[in-house]
């Protein structure tokens, strides 16, 4: 780890189903319950590996197949900073990414479509549904604090959109 603590890293393999993107997207916050359960540490991404995530799931979705919802840099970067734990996968293709390789916390080269589905399809496109679950669940009891900064994240997704409506109407 970069500040020498141990803290949980999920691995997904593609290929992830579209139409199972909230169950995709939930199970990083039930994987993120069980790390505040035993006390690690909150993953401390790095500007490189950061990079590396806005940069795999473009070319995922350029070099690969089409993501149903492909994120903005801008939301990938958002998540990548505050994601509780270190979203990865096996890679799963026979194509390296073309920048931001040999990170020493991502053990491959080649590109790992779970993480693109996860990130694309699963966190960034089902957000709100998944703030709505947190929400629900805190109000039964669970601490869940890895997630404070979710709703601070739908409403950027709310701004972007906006811009995107109005981007389009002006042209």
């Amino acid at each position: 780890t970069v500040k020498g603590e141990d803290y949980f890293v999920p691995y997904y393999s593609g290929p992830i189903r579209s139409a199972g993107g909230s169950e995709a997207a939930f199970s990083l916050v039930i994987v993120d319950h069980l790390r505040e359960i035993f006390g690690y540490a909150l993953y401390d991404t790095t500007e490189e590996e950061v990079k590396r995530g806005v940069h795999e799931c473009y070319e995922y979705h350029e070099r690969v197949t089409n993501l149903q919802y492909l994120p903005s840099e801008r939301e990938i970067e958002f998540l990548m900073r505050h994601l509780p734990v270190q979203l990865t996968g096996d890679p799963s293709e026979d194509r390296e990414v073309y920048n931001y390789k040999d990170l020493p916390r991502i053990e491959t080269n080649f590109m790992r479509s779970g993480f693109s589905l996860v990130m694309g399809e699963g966190i960034a496109q089902k957000a709100p549904k998944v703030l709505g679950r947190i929400l629900k669940l805190r109000q039964k009891g669970f601490k869940l604090s890895g997630w404070n900064w979710l709703e601070e994240f739908v409403n950027l997704q709310k701004k972007i959109n906006l811009w995107l409506s109005l981007a389009i109407v002006i042209m």
